[in-house]
């Protein structure tokens, strides 16, 4: 655990200018935080960014920019990204109730999900995205890897439609630019170690950089510097073992620090702290997330093949579920495999399906032209038990039953020890492809409690005066899974959140202090 610095304990220079908010962070959570602070009256806004310049943005850089947000039908979608042609606009976008947002975050979540903090979620994710878009945050459809056509005309599903023009290196740009221009000062290369916290209260932080340490004091802070996904030795405290050897998707500074910072002035833990987002990534993927070819490692399209671990078996229901409900947890269940591994193997008839980085460079791919040629090319894997595997799953294939990768069709592996609920293509038509993976973690569950407000709460459940919290910091709204995109809707939901709250408190600060001066 972090220390703390205790207001007075430290030399350190007190001539540094007080901020109104300062945010540690420099994701979509912080920079939604300091811009919504500097739209609630706050003067003088500091963003502290630990990474340099040219990897900045936290995990949110590395996402494909998807945002899941309530909506009533094409209309709400046009409206936020009017500039789609004439035969865009005809494509099947559905709707999204809040109903079905609160659905799916109560199924999900196995029903764990705080009520309040899930309202707050919900109801403010189709306001934010019209904010975001004030914000010069452009969006569009994401024809090809949220839908697929149906009869000519691109069905969408799973609940996530609209992602950041460019992906989350276009949203992150776009905030930054807005960011600078409503007057946010920022720091890169600014890293946070400690609270100046004192009688209850925060009253700043301590940040060293290039010029060694240097104490700022502001009347509030809001923590936004993400989860603790990209530290070994965390990974395995809270998670448990064999998590020191899961692949980082994101960001390599996302190491636990503002959790730290806050557990160690007294706040209460909140959250599934064994808990976290982690998906099926390539097998040979470097260590942390590498911007040049962050797309290129995962590997989702996992609902139409089987997947198989060292001994040759399947260990997971592959089809239980639409993708964006179950790619979350997945990456759990392989990193519980043999070796940390397993393969995804395809029919023919299903790899014009498989999302654009199947066909990147960065991938351990093998192709056969029968299903005993497969077996003797996969590496690590039993052979014989995996060509049993596939017999045993192709005779479980219902036959009569129409494949339709739109929808949860039915068409099942039935009288298995482990079925396949849909999606159940049998093994039968080459060449088949399979594709090593492992587990690769985007962001850790447990955080801190807040207040409906963004405010910090301690451990004797009461406000931390001067310390706001948003984007993964927040515990409580996520546990053993996640409906995927949800994740930069919270970021910019709680961002927004604890950035007005936190220009409120600073007036209210600056006020008093007028008061006491006069």
């Amino acid at each position: 655990m972090l220390a703390v610095r205790r207001a007075g304990e430290a030399a350190l220079s007190k001539s540094d200018p007080i901020y109104d908010v300062v945010v540690v962070g420099g994701g979509n959570a912080a920079l939604c935080a300091a811009l919504s602070a500097k739209e609630n009256g706050a003067a003088r806004v500091l963003l502290l960014e630990r990474a340099p310049r040219d990897e900045r943005g936290g995990n949110s850089t590395f996402t494909e920019g998807l945002m899941r947000f309530v909506y009533n039908g094409a209309d709400d979608i046009i409206a936020l990204s009017p500039d789609l042609s004439a035969a865009e606009r005809e494509s099947d976008f559905g709707v999204y109730t809040e109903a079905d947002f609160y659905d799916d975050m109560a199924r999900t979540t196995q029903y764990r999900t705080d009520p309040e903090l899930c309202e707050i979620l919900v109801t403010g994710s189709n306001d934010v995205m019209h904010w975001l878009r004030r914000q010069g945050v452009r969006f569009i459809p994401q024809f090809g890897r949220q839908s697929f056509k149906v009869d000519g005309k691109f069905k969408f599903w799973g609940g996530a439609t609209l992602a950041a023009s460019g992906g989350g290196p276009g949203l992150v740009d776009r905030l930054y630019t807005s960011a600078e221009k409503a007057g946010v000062e920022i720091r890169y290369d600014a890293w946070v170690r400690e609270l100046i916290h004192a009688d209850g209260t925060v009253s700043g932080v301590v940040v060293r950089s290039g010029n060694g340490s240097e104490r700022i004091e502001a009347a509030t802070v809001i923590l936004a510097c993400g989860g603790f996904e990209a530290n070994a030795e965390w990974r395995a405290r809270y998670l448990g073992p064999g998590w020191d050897l899961a692949k980082v998707r994101g960001s390599k500074f996302n190491t636990g620090d503002g959790l730290g910072m806050a557990l160690g002035i007294g706040a209460q833990p909140r959250g599934h702290w064994s808990g976290c987002h982690a998906v099926g990534w390539e097998r040979y993927a470097a260590d942390f997330g590498e911007f040049a070819i962050m797309d290129d490692y995962e590997r989702d399209s996992y609902p139409f093949s089987i997947m198989v671990n060292s001994e040759g078996r399947r260990f997971l229901d592959e089809g239980a579920d639409i993708r964006n409900y179950t790619y979350a947890k997945y990456g759990r269940r392989i990193l519980e495999q043999p070796g940390q591994f397993a393969w995804q193997i395809f029919d023919s008839a299903a790899v014009h399906l498989l999302r654009p980085e199947y066909r990147s460079r960065q991938v351990t791919k093998v192709v056969a032209n029968t299903i005993e040629e497969l077996a003797a090319k996969l590496e690590d894997v039993d052979n014989r038990q995996l060509l049993k595997t596939i017999a045993d799953y192709n005779a479980a294939v219902l036959r009569d039953v129409p494949f339709n990768p739109t929808v949860k069709d039915g068409k099942a592996a039935i009288g298995l020890d482990i079925p396949k609920s849909n999606w159940a293509l049998p093994l039968e038509n080459p060449p088949y492809e399979a594709y090593a993976v492992t587990c690769g973690i985007t962001f850790t569950f447990g955080g801190v409690r807040i207040t409906t407000q963004g405010q910090v709460v301690n451990a004797n459940h009461h406000p931390i005066h001067g310390l706001y919290a948003a984007g993964e910091m927040v515990g409580g709204l996520f546990y053993f899974n996640y409906p995927g995109a949800t994740g930069l809707t919270s970021g910019a939901v709680f961002g927004r959140l604890a950035g007005k709250s936190a220009a409120l408190a600073a007036h209210s600060v600056r006020v008093a202090g007028s008061e006491g001066v006069a």
